[in-house]
């Protein structure tokens, strides 16, 4: 049975209560309860998430085993690469971080994805992840293409630490450039996990795998209550995280070529 939660007053139940994987909605750990950033700090720290839909109760989630992306074993494909080698090269491509956040959030919102009717970004997830982004925890990548918003993902930070939470792209692997930015980021700023949450096959062939809840948890303790990043800004020199087979990180244009 699952724990209701009247206010941000009561607690969050421990995470080894949640619904197990033979039921009807593993990970389910409690409903209830607002999305304050009180209430969000709190369950982000012990790997607690919330997603529902329309016309539901917060529902608190905490999935095991976990997908995550180890930033060391992130491996884009060798079409990836080349289309990041075009990305990186061309005038007219940049990178962003928090530029537009409501427009990612909200594109996020209005995608449209496979086996899902409507969205779980429902308009109170939106005011309290644009409320939790103005003081600093949540932040978007984006990927801008000659001026226009062409792609992007938004997610949590936390000391050492970043949660995805959802992509969007208007142009073919604009989602995936931003992704490949995020690692580059995080590379370089010595977070080495990134929360996927939900196993999917595309997370996996880009190199995410799942965690057992046990250790997903004791990576969190290690690493939230570090001091975070204090520069959210993309930086071009960062591409060179990603320096490999078929990519180039510096323009022709730039100075040593």
């Amino acid at each position: 049975m699952i724990t209701w939660l009247q206010d941000d007053q009561d607690p969050l139940p421990d995470t080894s209560t949640a619904l197990p994987a033979d039921s009807d909605a593993p990970g389910l750990l409690a409903a209830g309860g607002q999305l304050s950033p009180q209430r969000l700090r709190e369950a982000y720290s012990h790997g607690i998430f919330p997603w529902y839909g329309e016309g539901q109760p917060v529902l608190w989630w905490s999935p095991d085993p976990r997908m995550v992306l180890q930033t060391a074993r992130f491996k884009p494909s060798r079409s990836l690469r080349k289309t990041l080698a075009r990305f990186i090269r061309s005038p007219g491509c940049a990178i962003r971080i928090d530029s537009a956040f409501p427009q990612v959030i909200g594109a996020c919102a209005g995608s449209i994805r496979d086996g899902q009717q409507g969205t779980w970004i429902v308009p109170e997830m939106i005011q309290a992840y644009c409320r939790w982004h103005e003081l600093g925890a949540v932040h978007s990548v984006e990927t801008w293409i000659d001026g226009e918003l062409a792609g992007g993902l938004y997610g949590v930070n936390l000391g050492r630490m970043f949660f995805g939470e959802s992509m969007f792209a208007r142009r073919s692997d604009a989602s995936k450039i931003a992704l490949a930015a995020l690692v580059c980021f995080c590379r370089s700023n010595a977070i080495a996990a990134i929360d996927c949450q939900q196993n999917t096959a595309h997370l996996a062939s880009l190199g995410a795998a799942e965690m057992a809840r046990g250790e997903f948890e004791r990576h969190l303790r290690a690493t939230v209550d570090l001091q975070p990043p204090a520069d959210w800004s993309y930086h071009p020199v960062m591409w060179q995280q990603l320096a490999g087979p078929q990519i180039e990180t510096t323009r022709p244009e730039d100075p040593g070529q």
